[in-house]
């Protein structure tokens, strides 16, 4: 639905725009593409590091929750990016009314699965190495869901 960067920039936006925490921009974001698209919260929570140890927003503590706040640099680097935060939501608008992820010919069910996916495997990969066990463990893993989806 959207790369990393992409997602950045969308909860920048958001954050911009009031001050917020992870699963209130989970319903924020499903809202803007209609329902049609919700990020996981194995999604949002990485966004929401990268952009606080980037130095875009600031997680403030209150009522048990940690609300985040756009920073200075955060707006320069949502003004430096309007064109590509322009073409997101246009994405997420066309998306919402086609009840599609913007990318007409992948169902959405598929493309969250697809999404969820990409983002373990990026996750898992970046901490660390894996040792042999592992590797072979995930290797069988996505060889099964191939041949599983190509059954269907």
């Amino acid at each position: 639905m959207l790369d990393y960067g992409e997602m950045r920039l969308l909860v920048l936006s958001l954050i911009a725009q009031k001050p917020t925490y992870g699963y209130e921009l989970i319903r924020m974001i499903e809202e803007k593409f209609g329902g049609s698209y919700a990020p996981s919260p194995g999604v949002i929570y990485p966004t929401l590091t990268w952009l606080d140890e980037a130095g875009y927003a600031r997680g403030v503590e209150a009522d048990g929750r940690k609300n985040y706040h756009i920073t200075p640099e955060g707006e320069a680097f949502l003004a430096a990016s309007r064109a590509a935060l322009d073409e997101i939501l246009a994405r997420a608008a066309t998306g919402a009314a086609e009840g599609r992820g913007g990318r007409k010919d992948i169902p959405m069910p598929v493309m969250r699965g697809m999404e969820n996916l990409r983002t373990a495997l990026r996750l898992r990969l970046r901490n660390g190495g894996l040792d042999t066990d592992a590797e072979e463990k995930i290797a069988a893993l996505l060889d099964d869901a191939a041949r599983a989806i190509g059954q269907v």
